[in-house]
């Protein structure tokens, strides 16, 4: 089988966030042809439209990263119901300037974790109606809400729930399975 390369996004800018617990959870968890490098996101400035043409250093390298990859996998945190600012941030700046979207086409996976009853849902739904518009292409089941995060999470950020880790596994082999799929891969 061909190796794939992923490119995870987190969801928060804070150490030990959830959304940096899900993706490394899931660098440990990924099938096997596959690797998953977790982008940089800190650096990354309000976006703003007047510097389209000449983006700062960190939106450039991440750019590329998003492009050379074949998935994405966004790990995110539920903020007031909806995306982050840090995480809509940066999918404002890779979608830009509007004939050089970096997401376009690319397989999609979300993972979300919040220390509410809905595990980031409304941030995921949130996520798909920007989807269609990057048309990017999100994988459908199984999704990952991991609720009641702070129970599920050790001091050092780690996911030590089984069964939050059995479902992103199964997450991520639909991801590779579907990414094969779109790119023609068998």
């Amino acid at each position: 089988m061909s190796d794939l390369t992923l490119i995870g996004i987190p969801g928060s800018l804070r150490r030990n966030a959830y959304s940096s617990g899900l993706l490394t959870a899931a660098q440990e968890l990924l099938p096997p042809g596959a690797r998953l490098e977790i982008g940089e996101i800190v650096g990354f400035p309000v976006f703003n439209q007047d510097e389209d043409a000449h983006p700062p250093a960190p939106v450039r390298r991440l750019k590329e990263q998003v492009r050379s990859a074949n998935a994405v996998l966004f790990s995110i945190n539920e903020h007031n119901y909806g995306l982050s600012a840090a995480e809509k941030n940066v999918i404002d700046w890779l979608s830009r300037p509007y004939n050089d979207n970096a997401w376009n086409g690319k397989p999609a996976g979300i993972l979300s974790a919040s220390v509410g009853q809905l595990g980031g849902a409304r941030a995921q739904y949130e996520l798909r109606q920007s989807m269609v518009f990057l048309n990017m292409f999100p994988i459908n089941r199984p999704e990952v809400f991991v609720t009641f995060a702070e129970k599920k999470f050790d001091a050092e950020g780690r996911l030590v729930d089984e069964a939050s880790r059995k479902v992103i596994a199964a997450h991520l082999a639909e991801l590779v399975r579907y990414t094969r799929l779109l790119l023609n891969r068998p």
